[in-house]
């Protein structure tokens, strides 16, 4: 089932399902599960012997953090929650409260555990909207068991959760329903007389049911409000019938809202550079429209582009490098939207190029003996011999300048000590760069 109360704004309305809600609340708000037989989904956590069933069931719940995306299911349980418990129950939203609605109700907490030893669960929606320092105020009082906190978040708590805080609770992560749960909760709708469309006679065509739950992306709220509004919308036509066809569902279906918290951002690039090294160009392509989709900023994509250039092409394709660069300065240049069509050539550029991490382990390689101690010094015939009296220190003498030598190269140790960091991999422009090094190598005698 869905989150189906935080769409309301007003938390307050939280109540036990049994008592009766106006009929003019959304299809979603009505079909919502009254005890956990009707929750649909997150077979993970609330199945039957699952950790958090047998906390609800047993009224025994402690702190927790539930995670996942909208539409999952998160308010839902905490109405369940609400409906079954028989400690007091508070709820706010963190969008609309702040430190002084968390003072108050705290405070009436810690007076009720006084009075009678009964708790009181605080389920705040949208937990991740709350800065540090109204989470800090209600630390205390989880801390010190004045309140059992449910949280609701659509952000992965790791990120927008003060450690202090998540470590005192459980977090439990749903996911997107299935196409199946969805289906599930539409037949449910169409077919309830007392709470859903039951009163409709509704023929939904199977292509409209499909188009539906796959726009709606596991969101539940989605999937019943674009039910909602296609059968209040059409006509009955001949005895009364609905015919709910794919037509009426396009129209019924609004634009997705990409769902973009901040470990989104982190996981959606992290998925945009690991398809661009793993030369998947339509992948790459996907998230970097998803990125463009959700706001990103574009600038942070072209320098991301820029370091798989040398990070994972390097000199398998020297081009993509100077792709990439050229992407930015478009980008600077011309703006968005039409920047991003820079953004796209760079992007599918590098994810079809050949792979080479040669440069920058070699990087890695030299870095890590320094860091090490393995400090050379710099060979005097290397050393800078553009100043007065330079001579007298020996600096310069003896080296010998490459273009005055056959080819353009002559042997010459640039080392004091012998050091193999740069390996050109077989791929793309290496297999040329690693054939004129390796003869190099030869005519040293190494």
């Amino acid at each position: 089932m869905s989150d189906l109360l935080s769409s309301l704004g007003d938390q307050g309305d939280l109540q036990p399902a049994g008592r009766s809600q106006p009929d003019n609340r959304p299809l979603a708000w009505r079909m919502k599960p009254r005890d956990l037989g009707e929750f649909v989904g997150q077979e993970h956590i609330v199945g039957e012997g699952k950790m958090l069933r047998r906390m609800i069931e047993a009224d025994s719940l402690s702190s927790v953090i539930l995670y996942g995306p909208p539409g999952s299911g998160k308010t839902a349980l905490a109405h369940i929650i609400a409906a079954r418990t028989k400690v007091a129950f508070e709820s706010i939203n963190a969008v609309t409260s702040g430190v002084a609605d968390i003072r108050r109700i705290t405070a009436q907490a810690a007076q009720e555990l006084k009075r009678s030893g009964r708790k009181t669960i605080l389920f705040i929606d949208e937990i991740h909207r709350f800065n540090r320092a109204q989470q800090d105020a209600l630390l205390p009082d989880v801390e010190k068991g004045v309140v059992i906190l449910i949280g609701a978040s659509t952000a992965n708590p790791f990120f927008s959760i003060i450690p202090a805080l998540s470590s005192r609770s459980q977090i439990f992560e749903l996911k997107a329903l299935s196409g199946r749960d969805l289906s599930m909760l539409i037949d449910r709708a169409l077919s309830d007389g007392e709470r859903g469309l039951g009163g409709y006679n509704v023929r939904l065509a199977d292509e409209a049911r499909e188009f539906i739950i796959s726009r709606s992306e596991g969101d539940a709220r989605r999937a019943l409000n674009a039910l909602e509004v296609g059968v209040l919308t059409t006509k009955p036509g001949p005895g009364g019938v609905i015919d709910f066809g794919i037509g009426v569902a396009e129209e019924s279906i609004q634009k997705k809202a990409v769902v973009y918290e901040e470990d989104e951002h982190y996981d959606t690039i992290s998925a945009f550079i690991k398809s661009l090294r793993g030369s998947d160009p339509d992948a790459s392509v996907y998230w970097l429209a998803k990125m463009i989709y959700a706001g990103e900023d574009p600038l942070f994509i072209a320098r991301r582009l820029i370091i798989s250039a040398s990070e994972d092409v390097g000199n398998a394709d020297p081009n993509a490098l100077s792709v990439a660069v050229a992407a930015l300065h478009a980008l600077e240049h011309v703006g968005m939207p039409e920047g991003r069509i820079a953004l796209a050539q760079a992007t599918t550029y590098i994810a079809s190029a050949p792979k080479s991490n040669a440069s920058y382990m070699a990087l890695e390689s030299a870095m890590g003996d320094i860091r090490e101690g393995r400090v050379l010094p710099v060979p005097d015939y290397l050393r800078d011999a553009n100043y007065r009296s330079a001579g007298r220190l020996s600096r310069g003498k003896g080296y010998k300048y490459p273009h005055d030598y056959p080819g353009h190269w002559v042997e010459q140790d640039y080392l004091p000590e012998k050091r193999e960091y740069y390996k050109p991999s077989d791929q793309g422009f290496e297999v040329g760069i690693k054939k004129m090094l390796d003869s190099r190598k030869r005519k040293n005698g190494a």
